[in-house]
This record gives structure tokens, C-alpha cells and sequence, in this order.
């Protein structure tokens, strides 16, 4: 009678145990680790014909890849970027406020504009702006048939940069009107309503208590939005604007290097919508602290938790110990 009794005493030996010290047991799966080395080897092929193909021609894809006139296109490129995004959301919020009114005039009217703008080719529309002074020489601000309080020339105004800008937000603010609407409807309406009944005014209600948590449904979105939107200037070389993909047009007509050049294109590209993904994590992380209990590692903590482990177990100090 003597086994039960010492499994009951290993079974309390290993409950009074601390979490750090439970050994768990792994579990082979050898479909993994196939699986691993297929696409570890098929990395590999990829380095080497990157490494060796002389198709690339890596020589001319550095000598452009940091030249003026590729810098200043990559420049007119995140300028395009900004104004859309600013102006596009900017515009956007007005819309989402409209669809979300109790105004039936705001609501078709906001309406009509996300269904007509999100109906039309971008391109479409940036040639239109790129083609307005064909419709309107001169544009003039006053009363509907009455007095002109003031006119203007439309050449002298609206230039290539500018129409491709207004295209560009116009564009934008139709979907960003939905992402935001979207994130504002996502905010449970109990605590609005407890806001109310606390005497909260209205725009500290919105700004306090609905946008921190609305925002944490409109980033993810909004930020696949930007990228999108940095993407796709490119098509503005449609409209001859020397932006980053259209100059890189220009140098391999003249020179015939296609591929390299596409490969500045592509690594700048990779390069800005990286670093729009890693924005896009620490603002995500400063909207979820109410959301959690805590916040997950980033990945420098992940690093330096990890370094301060393995430092640990080297010289054999019980984790916790140095902390």
C-alpha cells in the first residue's frame, strides 16, 4: 500500500514547485522540421541567384540606388504621401461625422461622396484634376448668381504637384471616412451612455473616452491605408510628376538598365513601408494600454529579456536572482 502514497507525495512535490522550475515535455513532430528545411534551402537557392545572377547587376544598383536625382524623387515621393494622408483624413473625419449625424442632409451628402469617390479609378481622377483648366480657366468665389467677391486663374494654382495632392486626398478621404466610421460605431454605446449620465460634456466624452478606444479599430486599417496610399503615388508618373518610380522610368529609358533600376525602386520602397510598420506597432501599443492588463514585449525587450537569460543560465544564477 505503500505506491499510492509515494505518488501522492511526488504529485505535492511537483504543485509546490515553482512555474520556472516545471519541466514540459516537447512534442516531435517531424513534418515541422521537413517542412523548415525545404524552405531553408529554397532561401537559400533564392540568395544565391541574387548573389550570383549577373541580371541583376548589382555594380549599377548601387551607383543609382543613392544618386541626387533618385533622392529627390523618394523625397516628392513621401511629400505626395504626407499631403494625402493629412488632407485625406483630415477630410475623412468630416464625412465620418456626417454619415454618424442625425442630419439626413449631411448623411446622403457624405454618402454620395465615399460612393461616388470610391467608384472612380484613382487614375481616372488624377487625370481629371491634372485636366481641369480644360473645363475652368478662372474659378470665382461669391454669391450664386450674384455678386464675385473675387477670382482666380486656374493654370496659376492648380500645377501638376497640386492636382496630383488634391487627387490623391480626395481619393483617400473616401476610405478613410469609412475606416473611421467604423471605429467609432466598434466603441461599446453603454459607456457613452454612462458618460452621459455622469454630465461628461460632449467633447471630452468623444476625445477621452470614444477615440483612445476607437482608435484601436481605425489603425490597423488607417495604416494599410498609408501604405497603400505611398504605393500607389507611383501612379502619378502618369501625370509626369517626378516622384520616385517615374524617375527611375527616366534612367533606365536612357540607359537600358531596367532591372537594377526597378531594384532602387523596389528596395525604397521596402525601406519607407518598413518603418511605416514599425510606427504603426508603437502607436497600436500606446492605444492598447487600457486594453490589457499589461502590454506585450517589444521586440528590443524580447532581445534584452533573452540576452539577461541566457547570461543567467551561464552563470547558473537561478532566473529572478539579478532582478
Amino acid at each position: 500500500m505503500s505506491a499510492p502514497t509515494d505518488v501522492r507525495s511526488k504529485e505535492s512535490e511537483y504543485e509546490n514547485l515553482p512555474d520556472s522550475e516545471l519541466v514540459v515535455a516537447r512534442t516531435w513532430h517531424p513534418g515541422q522540421w521537413v517542412v523548415s528545411v525545404v524552405v531553408l534551402v529554397l532561401l537559400a537557392q533564392f540568395i544565391h541567384g541574387l548573389a550570383t545572377n549577373p541580371g541583376w547587376d548589382w555594380p549599377t544598383f548601387a551607383q543609382y540606388f543613392t544618386a541626387k536625382s533618385v533622392l529627390a524623387a523618394l523625397w516628392m515621393t513621401v511629400k505626395l504621401t504626407l499631403w494625402g494622408t493629412v488632407l485625406g483624413f483630415g477630410i475623412g473625419i468630416f464625412l465620418a461625422i456626417g454619415r454618424l449625424s442625425n442630419n439626413p442632409v449631411l448623411q446622403v451628402i457624405s454618402w454620395t461622396y465615399i460612393w461616388a469617390f470610391r467608384s472612380i479609378p484613382l487614375i481616372v481622377q488624377l487625370l481629371f484634376w491634372f485636366n481641369i483648366t480644360y473645363l475652368y480657366q478662372s474659378l470665382s468665389l461669391g454669391i450664386p448668381f450674384g455678386p464675385e467677391f473675387f477670382t482666380f486663374q486656374v493654370s496659376g494654382v492648380i500645377g501638376g504637384f497640386t492636382a496630383a495632392v488634391i487627387g490623391l486626398a480626395l481619393h483617400q478621404a473616401a476610405y478613410s471616412a469609412e475606416i473611421i466610421r467604423a471605429g467609432i460605431i466598434s466603441v461599446d454605446q453603454g459607456q457613452i451612455e454612462a458618460a452621459h449620465s455622469l454630465g461628461i460634456p460632449r467633447a471630452r466624452q468623444f476625445f477621452k473616452i470614444v477615440l483612445p478606444q476607437a482608435m484601436r479599430g481605425i489603425l490597423p486599417n488607417a495604416a494599410n491605408e498609408v501604405i497603400g496610399l505611398f504605393k500607389g503615388t507611383s501612379i502619378v508618373s502618369t501625370m509626369a510628376i517626378a516622384e520616385l518610380f517615374y524617375q527611375v522610368q527616366v534612367i533606365f529609358g536612357r540607359s537600358g538598365r531596367v532591372v537594377p533600376l526597378l531594384m532602387v525602386a523596389t528596395i525604397w520602397y521596402i525601406i519607407l513601408t518598413t518603418l511605416l510598420s514599425i510606427a504603426q506597432y508603437y502607436i497600436e501599443r500606446h492605444y492598447a494600454r487600457g486594453s490589457a492588463r499589461s502590454l506585450p514585449q517589444t521586440p528590443l525587450q524580447k532581445i534584452r529579456s533573452k540576452f539577461v537569460e541566457i547570461r543567467d543560465a551561464r552563470l547558473d544564477i537561478p532566473r529572478g536572482a539579478s532582478r
